[in-house]
């Protein structure tokens, strides 16, 4: 059974998630959180909390063990930009682009695969 959970309009770009989210991707739920706990990126703690969400809604709602999961698809998708000014020299203004992104993560039991 797949499991699905999504954290929307997160403040880091979504190239930044993208490098992260690759690194647990097809990994099992246990292994993954510690590689997102270890992991040097500020930006890991993001991820880190909506696979222990996607994990948290498997064992309340599917009644499915932690250790049986596995991260089964993992995106990271653009969300809305916010346009910012910055002042210029010479009276001129240069346009800043703050970037979010949508996290979306989907478990799987691996224990029916087996």
């Amino acid at each position: 059974m797949q499991v699905k959970a999504s954290v929307k309009n997160v403040g880091v770009p979504s190239k930044k998630l993208r490098l992260i989210a690759d690194t647990v991707r097809g990994k099992h739920v246990g292994d993954a959180v510690n590689i997102l706990t270890f992991l040097a990126s500020p930006s890991a703690r993001h991820v880190l909390k909506v696979v222990k969400s996607a994990a948290a809604n498997a064992e309340k709602n599917h009644q499915l063990l932690a250790t049986d999961l596995k991260v089964l698809r993992i995106m990271v998708d653009e969300g809305p930009t916010t346009k910012r000014i910055r002042a210029r020299a010479k009276g001129r203004a240069s346009r800043i682009l703050k970037r979010s992104s949508h996290i979306t993560v989907i478990v799987e039991d691996s224990a029916v695969g087996t």
